[in-house]
């Protein structure tokens, strides 16, 4: 079977709510890391067979297509098409795996993918009000099959991240622990320089905004987010911010015409369904399928993303594979360094890249929770 490769990853800094990137238009957000990834590798623009973004609440700022706006945007030439991905938060995940599908298939050679959110300006609540279901209700109540089928359990992330918490016997100050210790490794990462190599800086940010200096004692202080949710506190919950990432997939025949080096091999694609209550589980199982399939355990390996929607979850998902923190999100997840949905996926593979060079590692592993109780899993080999 062909291989595909990753050339190139970058990202920009995550900006926090109404911060630094709240007033850029999303289109510009995502040409930003196009213009960028363009520049950086010896491909004529005009060469490049597809863009495919993630982007969820595809409204507003951020309808019409953005992967081709935001290509058109940049500058870039006209005849390179684009399409827009949605599974929800994994949906750059989702666009990495389209793009390296198209490469093993022999049918394109050199694809730009990514994501792109401006979680200020199109809220997370603005899909509900456009009809399209997020999971804090459930806008397909409605819908006879699916009553037939759930009842009325509510299709809710509150929910199912502390219905995780109690089955996993996951308390409220573990979890705040955990966030703590996000928070500690995102603002160590970049206080060191680990992201540099990763942050393409924009409107005059070049560092991540949203880790934290807090403590233990100011996030017991905080009011749950709701009587139902006795657990889950905005501190033990990914952030909502602005964002936009990108990473360049070649095939091998792309490396040999442009005289490309290859950072990684994709090792493992796949994608597996879940109970839609529970919602955010899916990863658990999508990566006990995904490493056998794979033929590899836990233990090959090095370093694993795993997105911090809530605590609970990454947590979760500690207890049942056996990977241990040291190797899991090793510089923050998502309660740190924010999680700007349609971009995650592509800003957590764009680290778990640099981190595997950065440590000599192998093999790196990326899984995510996603709307509809589904979860993308990728594996990596640095090379």
């Amino acid at each position: 079977m062909a291989q595909a490769y990753i050339v190139d990853a970058i990202r920009t800094p995550t900006g926090r709510r109404k911060g630094s990137l709240s007033d850029i238009h999303a289109i510009d957000l995502g040409a930003h890391v196009l213009k960028a990834l363009v520049e950086r590798n010896a491909i004529p623009a005009e060469d490049y067979d597809d863009v495919i973004f993630g982007c969820v609440d595809t409204i507003g700022s951020q309808a019409g297509n953005i992967a081709r706006t935001s290509w058109l945007a940049a500058g870039l030439p006209l005849n390179v098409p684009g399409t827009t991905v949605d599974r929800q938060c994994g949906s750059s995940q989702q666009a990495i795996h389209f793009a390296a599908q198209a490469v093993m298939s022999g049918t394109q050679d050199v694809i730009a993918v990514g994501g792109v959110q401006t979680m200020t300006q199109i809220p997370i609540s603005s899909a509900m009000l456009a009809g399209q279901p997020l999971g804090f209700t459930t806008p397909f109540a409605q819908s006879e099959g699916w009553s037939a089928r759930f009842g009325d359990a509510p299709v809710d992330q509150f929910y199912a991240a502390q219905r995780i918490a109690d089955h996993w016997d996951v308390t409220r100050a573990e979890m705040e622990a955990f966030a703590l210790e996000s928070h500690r490794r995102a603002i160590a990462a970049r206080d060191e320089g680990y992201f540099e190599r990763e942050i393409v800086p924009i409107a005059g940010l070049s560092a991540d905004e949203t880790p934290r200096q807090t403590s233990v004692e100011k996030m017991a202080e905080l009011d749950p987010v709701g009587e139902s949710y006795p657990s889950i506190t905005a501190a033990v919950s990914s952030q909502t911010c602005d964002a936009s990432s990108a990473l360049l997939i070649v095939s091998e025949e792309a490396l040999k015409r442009y005289n490309l080096t290859p950072r990684a091999r994709i090792h493992h694609i796949s994608v597996l369904g879940d109970d839609p209550i529970w919602h955010l589980t899916a990863p658990i199982p999508a990566t006990k399928a995904a490493l056998k399939k794979a033929g590899l355990t836990i233990d090959d390996i090095d370093v694993a993303e795993v997105n911090e929607a809530f605590a609970s979850v990454a947590m979760a998902w500690m207890k049942e594979t056996g990977c241990d923190h040291e190797r899991m999100n090793v510089n923050g997840g998502a309660i740190a360094l924010g999680h700007p949905l349609g971009a995650t996926g592509a800003r957590l593979m764009t680290g778990l890249l640099h981190e595997l060079e950065r440590r000599g590692g192998r093999f790196g592993l990326q899984t995510m929770c996603e709307g509809g109780g589904l979860a993308n899993v990728t594996i990596i080999e640095r090379l």
